[in-house]
């Protein structure tokens, strides 16, 4: 019998995630204009009926709850009326309750003694298809289990759901003339302006800035706001949203009055500007968060390695939010690409399952397919990936099995975009992205570096089919997946220089060599190491091929020196490149980083003078490169069952810190002579240069290195 602390609220899979990514991804606004996506946005079924059969030892009361309308029908009877409480006679009982609701998810909480709602509940849209945790009896064939989260509360419905905020003091503030005053909050923030001691008449404008630079630009700066005070008719307005509030219900003893802003922002400084005759005395902020837990730590011997930690922790907490954001000033929306480097940065640092959960399901959206994810090819592939490491990393085989019918329909989607060879091919309607680069590069035809990532998402198809046990599908994939590899491996890779080539376009190759599909190719295993060696030294190393200027492509060029034991060159990297960004003064990392760029240069993006987001999610790839790379773990298994040690200090003197896993933390200390360490769970195996050493749970390992 489930306990009652076990009832949660629940709705038809995927729903509430839809909804809140809705609300999430609309918050973007440029110079006081919304900004919503440009890609399709799919709505919650406003219709869901959960039903649950129970056997009742006696006759029982239950309590009922939900968000919308509803009707209850017990055994196949309709109960009069939507009754928050229904009394159920002793025996076997069919419960059936019909929830509509168009403003958001319907949504159902049960609380009994014999009965809870939870994930065991089936439910249909009336699809006539019912979902359940064995499938067959029901039609679907796939376990996918009502949606929930951690809404155990029936008093707090999933619609109520905030982030939490906290209340911060700017740092120092500066008055420019009479009329401005630019305030310095410190770092990189975000959250709602609070405008404080309010007195007169007129128009307030708020200009926001990651720098100060930004903010002090009227006419330029990304994201202002603009309110509008009049006391004659008692009410003051924010005129970009178009909301009007009595002020009266504001004031405090002496007639002035605070004023919250209704829709956060991202800044470091604020600057306020009054017009006509009305005086703000001072402003404050409430920081908006999500509550993470940093487990994963790192630390070292080099303070500048350590600043980088912190810095990219700060990047993360911030971008971390109902879902893995890209920045919190520009786009504010939910990118696949940035998503999965977010995804693999949290599992060393936050190992926060459930964001990982609803950041998929968001970009994944309902059928049918009509577009790539965000438009983009190559965002498509990623989201594959993003599943299987997720099972890796965490064992949770039943959100595969909850996926895996969309995985399907999302790859017939790409199956049916490619040439006579089986590669994909960019139509007329893809966005190809593979990076921000600044030079010339061809993205149409056939590109080398899409097969390799196509390639990786057939082989995670094959993967997820067999944890499904789809042993059809795991053939046709697996089959798939290695016809692709041969054609591309055979079409694009030139002896001469030592690489593979761009694409084909108009039926002729194109012999220009760029990093993108090379790194790749090391990352996924789709070179041996005769041509790893290779395309390390003509390509990764060759200064004659373009650099990678972005955080997000040099996040896999640095994992791709990693992994062929390249860490003292990845430290030295590090340094240069993320302690760059810190000696101009960052406090969160950025999209892009050109070292040889001075000044408002480094503001500068996309034809705008503030166009750059200084706090990218992409930008935090420290976390994992240290993580995975240095401390050297990494999962074997699926839930670290099995897991390898695999540490280098790469060039510093010592080396300590934790990385999360479903089953507690695994804690290293390194130095030249010793290693140390402990680990929570798991069959773990150290590797070292001379020895190979099987680390047990719960015990503590002092190696010495020679």
């Amino acid at each position: 019998m489930a306990n009652k602390s076990t009832a949660t609220w629940i709705w038809y899979p995927g729903d509430f995630e839809i909804w809140l990514g809705n609300r999430f991804n609309n918050l973007r606004s440029e110079r006081g204009a919304l900004s919503p996506t440009f890609w399709k946005q799919d709505s919650h079924y406003p219709m869901v009926e959960f039903s649950k059969e129970v056997t009742f030892q006696e006759t029982e009361t239950i309590e009922i709850a939900v968000e919308g309308d509803y009707n209850v029908a017990l055994d196949g009877e309709k109960v009069f009326g939507m009754q928050k409480s229904i009394t159920i006679p002793a025996g076997r009982h069919k419960i059936n309750i019909k929830v509509i609701n168009q403003s958001c998810p319907p949504a159902l909480f049960v609380q009994g003694k014999s009965v809870q709602s939870d994930e065991s509940w089936l439910a249909t849209f009336e699809d006539k298809i019912w979902i359940d945790e064995n499938g067959d009896a029901h039609g679907s064939g796939i376990y996918v289990p009502a949606g929930r989260w951690n809404f155990n509360d029936i008093t707090t419905p999933p619609s109520a759901f905030r982030l939490q905020t906290e209340e911060k003091k700017y740092d120092k503030c500066s008055a420019l003339n009479n009329s401005h005053t630019l305030y310095d909050f410190g770092v990189e923030t975000i959250g709602y302006v609070t405008l404080k001691g309010i007195k007169g008449d007129g128009t307030i404008h708020i200009y926001y800035g990651e720098s100060a630079e930004e903010a002090q630009d009227k006419e330029h700066c990304e994201t202002l706001d603009k309110i509008l005070v009049e006391a004659s008719a008692d009410s003051i307005t924010d005129l970009a949203h178009n909301i009007t509030d009595c002020i009266t219900s504001l004031k405090g003893s002496n007639d002035s009055f605070d004023y919250i802003l209704r829709y956060s922002k991202a800044f470091r400084y604020v600057m306020i500007e009054c017009e006509g005759d009305i005086t703000v005395k001072d402003i404050s902020m409430l920081y908006e968060y999500l509550p993470e837990e940093s487990r994963g730590s790192f630390r070292c011997n080099d303070d500048e390695i350590n600043r980088i930690w912190d810095v990219a922790q700060y990047t993360m907490q911030l971008t971390t939010r109902e879902f893995f954001m890209d920045g919190i000033k520009r786009d504010r929306w939910v990118w696949s690409g940035d998503a999965i480097q977010s995804f693999l940065m949290n599992y060393y640092l936050f190992f926060d399952t459930e964001c990982v959960k609803r950041t998929i399901r968001l970009l994944r959206g309902k059928d049918p397919v009509t577009a790539h994810i965000n438009t983009i090819m190559d965002y498509t592939f990623y989201w594959f990936k993003g599943i299987y490491d997720y099972y890796l990393f965490t064992g949770d085989s039943d959100f595969v099995r909850e996926m895996y019918p969309k995985m399907q329909t999302l790859m017939d989607y790409c199956l049916g975009r490619t040439d006579e060879n089986g590669m994909a091919e960019g139509q007329p309607d893809d966005w190809i992205f593979v990076d921000w680069v600044d030079f010339p590069m061809h993205k149409r035809g056939v590109m080398c570096f899409e097969q390799i990532l196509f390639c990786k998402s057939l082989e995670t198809m094959k993967l997820c089919a067999d944890i499904c046990g789809h042993d059809d599908d795991a053939k046709r994939y697996g089959t798939l997946a290695q016809k692709l590899n041969n054609t591309f491996s055979e079409t694009f890779w030139d002896k001469e220089k030592h690489a593979f080539l761009h694409n084909i376009e108009d039926g002729h190759i194109n012999d220009m060599v760029t990093k993108f599909p090379n790194i790749f190719a090391i990352i996924y295993d789709y070179a041996d190491e005769k041509r790893k060696e290779e395309i390390k030294e003509h390509v990764l190393l060759n200064p004659d091929v373009e650099a990678i200027t972005t955080p997000y492509m040099r996040f896999y060029e640095l994992e791709a020196l990693c992994s062929m034991e390249m860490q003292d060159k990845v430290l030295t990297e590090i340094k240069s490149y993320w302690g760059g960004m810190l000696k101009e003064g960052a406090t969160s990392f950025w999209e892009k980083y050109i070292p040889t760029e001075k000044g408002r240069q480094h503001l500068a993006m996309y034809g705008r003078p503030y166009g750059k987001s200084l706090c990218h999610a992409w930008g935090a790839s420290p976390i994992y490169l240290l993580g995975r790379y240095y401390l050297g773990v990494r999962p074997l298994a699926a839930g670290y069952s099995q897991y390898e040690i695999k540490p280098s200090l790469g060039g510093l003197e010592w080396m300590e810190g934790t990385v999360p896993t479903p089953f507690g933390d695994i804690y290293i200390k390194m130095d030249r002579q010793h290693i140390h360490i402990k680990s929570d769970g798991g069959d773990g195996t150290l590797i070292l240069k001379n020895k190979t050493i099987k680390i047990t749970p719960h015990e503590e390992f002092d190696i010495p290195i020679n």
